[in-house]
């Protein structure tokens, strides 16, 4: 279960770092590649979605049916190791989230960046006609 969280870090990481990328003052040259590329994964990354489901659907089903540890029905151990499991469910709910939003703010950045590109172009097509 360990190897599904590392893929949705690195796909988070990932996101975030074209996210930067693209929206950084003075990669004018990078940027038009960088778009294409962006573009092209946007639809393997979507993927992400169904993925972060099934990963809340997990920790759901895990938040169910894990034990109660309430007053003194539990040894310390049981209880500590019911609060790192708690830990661990806020940490994945986390990541997931951030996946999800990385997602959303790469293709709206995307979106735009290639609604700008656009506009230039039309603006050059304008300037040279006159």
């Amino acid at each position: 279960m360990a190897l599904e969280w590392v893929v949705l870090g690195y796909a988070a990481a990932a996101e975030a770092i074209m996210i930067v990328l693209l929206t950084m003052p003075g990669l004018d040259g990078l940027r038009k590649g960088l778009v294409a590329v962006t573009r092209n994964l946007l639809k393997p990354f979507l993927s992400i979605v169904p993925f972060c489901l099934f990963l809340l659907m997990d920790i759901y089903w895990k938040y169910e049916t894990m034990p109660s540890c309430d007053g003194d029905s539990c040894t310390p151990s049981e209880h500590l190791r019911h609060q790192k499991s708690m830990m661990k469910s806020q940490r994945n709910a986390i990541l997931i989230a951030a996946a999800l939003v990385f997602y959303w703010i790469l293709f709206s950045v995307t979106h735009l960046v290639v609604k700008i590109e656009q506009l230039n172009q039309r603006v050059e097509r304008l300037k040279n006609k006159d």
